[in-house]
């Protein structure tokens, strides 16, 4: 099982680990997820890199979590944007979800694997419960971020809406307790 790390390597679907341990935790079966946000109407060549290694995991038999972000897909990934996206309605983003399960299945299999949305949770957690999420997180943290630091220079306006979605990205991270996440150096 450790080999899947040097594949990955080999591949270049691997460039940052955050534990050292990171071999001796592939010892045993793991949960590793990514997230998918259905801001467009399809997946992206980046999303198809990620998607790439989760296969890589679920064929040495580590269970999959495929999440597509149904909360935070109304916000979009503010990576590498110099202006806000638009919100999205609940119907853009059920038939950007309908279509993302179809592209994500051409690669994964349908077994050892479980598509959650993050609206489940993110609804329960509600005003309160994002205002507490916010304390932990500070604004000279957000424009840390080379994308908001470049907006904020450049005098491009950063909504607060922007500075939520990474917040609710880790908190995502979180409630599906997997152990492994597969994302972009961003997250």
């Amino acid at each position: 099982m450790n080999d899947i790390i040097e594949t990955l390597k080999a591949r270049l679907l691997f460039e940052d680990v955050t534990s050292p341990d990171i071999h001796d935790c592939l010892k045993s079966q793991r949960t590793v997820y990514a997230g998918f946000d259905p801001s467009s109407d399809s997946l992206g060549v980046g999303n198809l890199v990620t998607i790439l290694a989760l296969a890589h995991f679920q064929r040495c038999g580590h269970r999959i979590i495929a999440l597509i972000g149904g909360a935070t897909g109304m916000i979009g990934d503010p990576s590498g944007r110099t202006e806000e996206r638009p919100i999205l309605s609940k119907e853009e983003i059920e038939a950007s979800i309908k279509g993302y399960k179809k592209q994500i299945f051409k690669v994964l299999s349908e077994e050892n694997i479980e598509v959650v949305r993050n609206s489940t949770w993110l609804k329960k957690l509600g005003a309160e419960g994002i205002i507490k999420l916010s304390t932990h997180y500070t604004v000279a943290r957000m424009l840390e971020r080379n994308d908001f630091e470049t907006r904020y220079k450049n005098g491009n306006p950063i909504t607060i809406t922007e500075f939520i979605y990474p917040l609710l990205q880790g908190y995502d991270s979180v409630e599906v307790k997997a152990d492994i996440e597969i994302g972009g150096t961003d997250q």
